[in-house]
């Protein structure tokens, strides 16, 4: 028995047993040498063992390798395989994330083609408090055909485009490879729905198959920016003056990483994303967390219209993860100031995906995508702005259901980043931080991105557009609805407790036309908050 105050010494003994384990073999090993020499071969398997625990006991890195000889390493490789067997062997259907094994099993499926119908019944609980389904109607209709598409441009807007319900959320050169990026535009151009680029620049990869794009401009400026980092209308005139551009983009803050600029290290600026981006070569580059092109919200409508004038018209709208309600309701105060409105605003929500983010950015900042979906709706419905701006929802959108809920929630149009990626051939390995992406889409490196077919892609990338749309046009017509516009937050329900479920407009509060301009019958912290803020600046 141990007396009061003595604990056993595993490691010490681990690391002594080691060495003497290690010294009694190669003594075996060279006397059974001076009797048949072929014993030595041995040592071309102990030899390398016992440098590694000889290595491992001298080094000072890694506690455990130090206390553990050779053996310790078994945990690191454990490690090292914990997200494939935890993907392969552990998790059910509904309950990995970021995105569950169920989702991406029918964005394959019908990237592929294949049959995506599911046997046997739901594997879900409906009695979930959280559970969410769209009420159908006994007078449902057949599919009403080819789902519509969206004019998106408001009454300044001279070259408005006409928008897919599902589009491409923004993912940029750089982040991707560029066979993904070829891909994913020649499945646009395909399927006849938009591409955002991302911040990172219009690549050519963008523009060789011609599909529309979506020119997003971060507060980096990618390829529109001066030699010190500032917006450079002259070449944003020649970039915006490209057709394949049919929208631009302002983003203001991601749902990944709301509030965190960028760091792109000089290694990482090759000869290639220097041209592309407008930078100087091997040269660290920061993309702070705010613009420097405007300063508070009157100007950023400012540089709205003059983003607009410069592209000849054509639709400029912004992204944002909704944080403060204050600061939205300052951004409408400042379009009812100016006159000046974008043609469309891009809400992504905290669950929002990324090749790279903080934990806790990632974890614990911002507004969720349903809340602030409706949120924006409902703001701009208060001011009397909502019917000149189209409103696109960006977050987690991976089937027929996920964009019904959206336009339920008062969004027009969807954009989808890890669909899409899924139906490129994503399998969620979680490494897209790391350049070694083993399905070849966020990678640089050449062999790995080689094994991603552009042609192969582009088709699936295509198919799974189609499909989900028109799942999207089945779940309508069992609504008993003739058009997905005719969706409201009334058809979706949610279970709220054991015993009692409510539609979504019971839950979430949509203002009337010009309620909050008026300040009558709102909310008290709606009010408070409405009135507090303003177009001049930015809520303190």
């Amino acid at each position: 028995m141990l007396g009061a105050g003595a604990y056993p010494r595993p490691t010490v003994v681990v690391r002594r047993w080691f060495f003497i384990i290690s010294s009694l073999l190669v003594l075996l090993i060279a006397g059974l040498g001076l009797a048949w020499p072929g014993a030595w071969w041995a040592m071309a398997v102990i030899g390398p063992l016992i440098a590694l625990g000889i290595r491992d006991s001298l080094q000072t890195r890694h506690t455990l390798l130090r206390n553990f000889p050779v053996i310790g390493h078994g945990r690191y490789f454990m490690e090292m395989i914990r997200p494939e067997v935890q993907q392969y062997f552990i998790e059910s259907n509904i309950d990995a994330f970021p995105i569950e094994r169920e989702f991406r099993a029918v964005v394959y499926r019908r990237a592929k083609g294949q049959l995506d119908t599911t046997p046997f019944g739901t594997q879900r609980d409906v009695y979930r408090i959280g559970y969410e389904w769209a009420s159908h109607s006994l007078a449902a209709r057949p599919a009403p055909g080819e789902a519509p598409r969206v004019v998106i441009g408001g009454p300044d807007c001279k070259r408005p485009y006409n928008a897919s319900l599902l589009n491409i959320s923004a993912m940029s050169f750089g982040a991707l490879s560029k066979n993904a990026v070829l891909a994913l535009n020649r499945a646009a151009a395909r399927g006849g729905f938009a591409h955002n680029t991302g911040e990172g620049g219009i690549s050519p990869y963008h523009l060789e198959p011609g599909g529309d794009l979506i020119w997003q401009i971060g507060t980096g400026y990618f390829g529109c920016r001066t030699a010190d980092g500032r917006f450079d209308p002259q070449k944003f005139q020649e970039q915006a003056a490209q057709e394949s551009v049919r929208m631009i983009e302002l983003k203001l803050s991601q749902g990944a990483k709301p509030g965190h600029g960028g760091v792109l290290p000089g290694v990482k600026v090759t000869e290639e994303i220097a041209r592309i981006r407008g930078l100087e070569p091997g040269r660290t580059v920061f993309s702070p967390p705010a613009h420097s092109a405007f300063g508070n919200p009157i100007e950023m409508m400012e540089f709205v219209a003059e983003l607009r004038r410069l592209s000849g018209g054509k639709p400029v709208g912004f992204k944002l993860c909704v944080g403060r309600r204050e600061d939205f309701f300052a951004i409408c105060k400042a379009m009812l100031e100016t006159g000046i409105k974008p043609d469309f605003i891009t809400v992504d929500g905290g669950e929002g995906g990324t090749g790279a983010a903080p934990l806790e950015f990632a974890n614990s900042v911002g507004m969720p995508a349903r809340d602030a979906w409706l949120f924006v709706h409902s703001a701009l419905r208060g001011a009397g702005l909502r019917d000149d701006i189209r409103l696109i929802a960006s977050g987690k959108i991976l089937s027929g259901f996920h964009v019904v809920r959206a336009l339920a929630l008062g969004a027009d149009v969807c954009a989808s980043a890890r669909g899409m990626m899924l139906a490129l051939g994503c399998i969620q390995s979680l490494r897209c931080n790391t350049n070694h992406c083993p399905t070849g889409i966020t990678t640089q490196d050449p062999a790995l991105y080689y094994g991603l077919d552009v042609t192969d892609k582009a088709e699936r990338v295509a198919r799974f557009h189609a499909a989900t749309l028109h799942s999207v046009m089945e779940i309508v017509g069992a609504m008993g609805l003739d058009r997905p516009c005719e969706l409201m937050p009334r058809h979706i329900f949610r279970r709220v407790d054991d015993l009692r479920v409510s539609s979504l407009d019971e839950l979430y509060e949509v203002l009337e036309p010009g309620q909050l301009v008026s300040g009558e019958q709102l909310p008290a912290d709606m009010r408070q908050a409405w009135f507090e803020s303003r177009a001049d600046r930015w809520p303190s």
